[in-house]
């Protein structure tokens, strides 16, 4: 998979960026994490959640693979019920610690 297998044609402007934004990450394992994430989800977070998205991809790469991975605790203001679900989306961090570790 090569991005967005989505297409943003009945998205607003917000959700666009978001999207966009989830799939230009970095590195690669986090476009991955957020951008098939935000294929499945972005055209159904509610309007709360959707900021709660756009807030994680503001988050440093390495930190944010970290969190999900597991290998670093998740700071409480992070730890929310859309973290979780986008962890869980994943099969969790078990699943996502199985990706190869990203360079700082």
């Amino acid at each position: 998979m090569t991005g967005t297998q989505r297409s943003s044609a009945d998205l607003d402007i917000r959700r666009r960026k978001a999207l966009y934004h989830s799939w230009h990450r970095g590195i690669r394992e986090m476009d991955l994490v957020l951008g098939r994430f935000a294929d499945a989800e972005i055209g159904t977070l509610t309007e709360d959640e959707l900021s709660e998205f756009e807030r994680l991809m503001d988050v440093p790469d390495p930190d944010l693979f970290k969190w999900m991975t597991g290998s670093l605790a998740v700071p409480d203001n992070y730890d929310t019920a859309l973290f979780r679900r986008v962890q869980a989306f994943h099969g969790g961090a078990e699943e996502l610690r199985g990706a190869q570790e990203p360079r700082p």
